[in-house]
């Protein structure tokens, strides 16, 4: 996400079209620092028979509710689904106005740096179909880098361009199923074969558990959060009344340093879980 941010600043004439799309909550996030050990200790304590992290207090995991909550997307309406085996050519010329030239393809997957390069600064005297366009590319090189990122960040799956056809309708998909579904995915992979990296967007699952076993997460103050932004516009891009709400996820835009992450954290993470009682548990699900 933080590559994302540096290579692509978003021309404020398409920020309409994004915030149109449902994305905009996304993009305001920023880049926000992973605690990786966590993750990797919630990673041994998955079961993907269950779909579960199995802790002392049985079992818990992350709610369609959670991901509607922490990244501000949908929750209802039209399921997303289909295929992810398609021929999108003929899409290129109508959707996003480039065709790709082979070396920025990879299998169904298009190169975000490619996308950047291409539709990143529309023209000055751009009309709305091309501004259109270069939404679109903007979106599907967020989603590519963030919400269902391969483990490097850089490609983009191309079977989510058919469903920006439509910006307005685009909003109306549950894109919390399919992030729950895809980090669903992601941490199953991770526990059964020993990867050493997890693809997809590992976002919501540390921060369910800091939820769980953490009471000391502050809300970002106003100068913290602007200094956070690494270039992020701070303007207001629409009325204040049509200003979208910022993510639950927003709180998490802090430091994380030695300080909060000492080497050796793994093992006092896994002592920590082990050693979990009921009434530790703020919130979430107990199965």
């Amino acid at each position: 996400m933080k590559a994302f941010i540096s290579m692509w600043r978003m021309d404020p004439r398409i920020r309409p079209y994004v915030i149109r799309a449902g994305f905009y909550g996304i993009y305001r996030l920023g880049h926000i620092m992973i605690d990786w050990p966590l993750i990797t200790c919630l990673v041994e304590r998955w079961r993907p028979k269950t779909h579960t992290f199995h802790v002392p207090v049985r079992e818990m995991t992350i709610t369609l509710q959670d991901v509607a909550i922490i990244l501000s997307l949908r929750i209802d309406d039209s399921i997303i689904t289909g295929t992810c085996v398609l021929d999108v050519a003929e899409l290129w010329a109508d959707l996003l106005g480039v065709t790709p030239p082979a070396h920025a393809l990879r299998g169904s997957t298009i190169s975000i740096r490619w996308l950047c390069d291409q539709l990143s600064t529309p023209a000055p005297d751009a009309d709305e179909v091309a501004l259109e366009r270069s939404a679109r590319g903007f979106i599907l090189a967020l989603m590519g880098s963030f919400l269902f990122a391969d483990k490097k960040g850089v490609h983009a799956h191309l079977c989510f361009l058919p469903l920006l056809q439509d910006l307005t309708h685009t909003a109306t998909y549950s894109w919390s199923g399919a992030v729950l579904a895809h980090t669903y995915r992601e941490l199953c992979r991770a526990s059964m074969d020993r990867r050493r990296s997890i693809s997809g967007s590992a976002y919501p699952a540390p921060q369910v558990p800091h939820a769980l076993y953490d009471d000391d997460v502050d809300v970002v103050d106003g100068d913290l959060a602007e200094a956070l932004d690494d270039g992020l516009p701070v303007e207001p891009v629409v009325e204040p009344e049509q200003e979208p709400t910022l993510p639950l996820g927003y709180r998490w835009r802090v430091p994380l340093t030695r300080v909060h992450n000492p080497s050796g954290v793994l093992l006092l993470y896994r002592d920590q879980l082990d050693t979990q009682t009921l009434d530790q548990v703020l919130c979430g699900i107990v199965l």
